[in-house]
């Protein structure tokens, strides 16, 4: 795959895999499926074609791969790729959504959505390879238990560097609640992963340790008017880099908000029991750059995770000898798995965010089980050695690590634990919702379960402790996230949208040939949350699913005191739009 390739005059197809019959068929996309992308057609796809009451791991259900809509053509961190299906985190509607380049090579491909059906015949695992050609099956038994790394190196070997790759490791083989699904970066690290709601364990459940996307001698996607899209992109380009948070997050990466949690009382801490930390200056964003560029070597403060990407907002993390240890080091990780667990080394942190990657588990979800299980008390607040065995211990698969591999929600009912960060089966992030209250309703109300990415509020200029308004702001957040979602664009995109609103307009319209008007944004992330409630609510969903856990309503949040207190007809008008 080069610049050079030319462009493909096609329309993308629907790829349908049937792991049963081991059969391969390309479809033209519906017409009701053209113009979404996406979250919003993994939406359509699973309310179209998945019985919204089936068992998550069972026949019934579909994995699903869609590019977003802006995907194809290396605009600033837009070629992200959604992962779709139905949640055995949650029960509902899931997509989880990253970067690297799988989106990518599914454009060149041709690929409109991947849907992947049935379950094996027979016991077994395999690779599912995709090229110009269609694609086949490969025997992946030798790949059975390896880590993400060793099997992304075992694969990359075999197939070549030129391809993307998707795949589980022994926590989507042991079909852990808590599984992810992982994508090659730019350097072909398995970091990438589409990470919340298990879908990894829905891609085990259909037998596959990986998907190779291998679009050699494949045509870029089709720009229906080259010139007016190039000006675009510029416009485009130019406000990502004018914009003052670029630079922040260029600099700082994510990690730049444990500070600005800290401050308004919301950074996690020892399961949720606290806003504040008494470390967090060794955690924060200003210590990671600096530890970073201090040991040199592989490290990197300023790594961009798709190709184009203009912010740079990832990194790589050295150990003191200069070689890499994990990338990235995210906020949510130093959040779940640092202040959550009331452990303040960046080191320490980095090796745990290293031993759930290879294991193939979000560590969001993983460290707020920790989180209850230190509460529990199966190991100390600060003590990262012993979180470190009970990783082993899932990697491993013992009845204590299934437990802890299944989530938050399931480590608090068999431990007898109340202080369960989650909401619908799905642990919370990096944001203490009672001093983030916006972010709370978020939390509480959007389809997907407790997840900042579906409408996160902390940068908004409201008093964030009082009540009013949030709901408000929340919906605000959720259609506009649900959007660019769509779009298949990562959300520090939005600065750059934000100063040039009308130019995804002008994007789809150059790329595609439509009309649509400035609003598009808002109309795609309305779309998509109208069918995923409609999904959640055939499966069995209620207003009463839309809630906080109760204890966020009574027991006050230190050191500032804030209960959650959003009237429940405040969260039950979020989608009354």
């Amino acid at each position: 795959m080069t610049d050079s390739l030319p462009i493909r005059t096609t329309n993308a197809e629907v790829w349908r895999v049937n792991v049963r019959t081991q059969s391969i068929a390309r479809e033209p996309t519906p017409e009701s499926w053209q113009r979404l992308g996406g979250r919003g057609l993994t939406a359509r796809i699973l309310l179209d074609e998945v019985p919204a009451a089936c068992e998550p791991l069972g026949p019934q259900n579909k994995l699903l791969f869609c590019p977003g809509l802006l995907v194809g053509h290396k605009l600033s961190s837009c070629d992200r790729i959604s992962v779709g299906g139905k949640s055995p985190l949650t029960g509902g509607v899931k997509e989880a959504n990253a970067g690297g380049t799988t989106g990518l090579q599914m454009s060149y491909l041709g690929i409109k959505a991947l849907i992947i059906e049935e379950v094996p015949a027979q016991a077994g695992w395999w690779v599912l390879v995709l090229d110009k050609n269609g694609g086949h099956f490969e025997a992946a038994d030798d790949l059975r238990g390896l880590g993400v790394h060793d099997s992304a190196g075992k694969l990359i070997e075999r197939h070549g560097t030129k391809v993307a790759i998707a795949l589980i490791g022994p926590g989507g083989e042991m079909k852990l609640a808590a599984a992810g699904i992982q994508n090659l970066d730019k350097e072909r690290r398995p970091s990438r992963m589409a990470a919340r709601g298990g879908l990894g364990a829905v891609m085990g459940s259909k037998g596959l340790k990986a998907i190779v996307f291998d679009a050699e001698g494949c045509a870029k996607p089709p720009i229906a008017h080259p010139e007016a899209f190039k000006e675009a992109q510029k416009r485009f380009t130019k406000a990502v880099l004018e914009h003052p948070q670029s630079a922040v997050y260029r600099d700082y990466g994510t990690a730049a908000v444990a500070r600005l949690a800290y401050s308004f009382g919301a950074l996690p801490t020892r399961n949720f029991s606290a806003g504040d930390f008494e470390k967090m200056e060794a955690i924060s964003g200003e210590t990671l750059r600096q530890t970073i560029l201090e040991r040199d070597g592989e490290g990197d403060p300023s790594h961009a995770c798709m190709p184009g990407c203009t912010i740079r907002s990832s990194n790589v993390f050295p150990d003191v000898n200069g070689k890499c240890v994990v990338s990235p080091l995210e906020y949510e990780t130093i959040a779940l798995m640092g202040t959550n667990l009331g452990i303040g080394e960046l080191d320490a942190i980095a090796r745990l965010n290293m031993a759930a990657d290879d294991i193939g588990i979000d560590t969001i979800e993983i460290g707020a089980a920790l989180g209850v299980a230190a509460e529990a008390g199966l190991l100390q607040f600060g003590d990262w050695a012993r979180a470190l065995e009970l990783l082993h211990e899932i990697r491993a698969g013992t009845p204590l690590g299934r437990i802890l591999g299944s989530g938050a929600t399931i480590t608090g009912k068999v431990l007898g634990v109340e202080h369960v960060p989650a909401v619908k089966g799905q642990a919370m992030s990096g944001y203490e919702p009672r001093a983030i209250k916006g972010t709370g309703v978020t939390y509480a109300t959007s389809p997907q379960g407790a997840d900042h990415t579906a409408g996160l509020t902390i940068r908004d200029k409201v008093d964030h402790r009082d009540p009013k308004g949030q709901a408000a702001l929340s919906r605000t957040k959720q259609i506009n996230m649900a959007g660019y979602d769509s779009l298949g664009a990562c959300i520090f995109s939005g600065f750059g949208f934000s100063l040039v609103p009308d130019v995804i307009a002008a994007l789809l319209n150059a790329r595609y040939d439509w009309n649509v008007g400035t609003d598009i944004l808002q109309v795609l992330g309305r779309e998509a949350l109208k069918i995923e409630r409609e999904f959640n609510r055939q499966a069995g969903f209620t207003p009463a699913h839309d809630r906080l856990p109760e204890y966020m309503t009574r027991e006050a949040l230190p050191p500032l005191g804030p209960v959650f207190d959003v009237p429940e007809e405040d969260l039950d008008g979020v989608f009354n739009w």
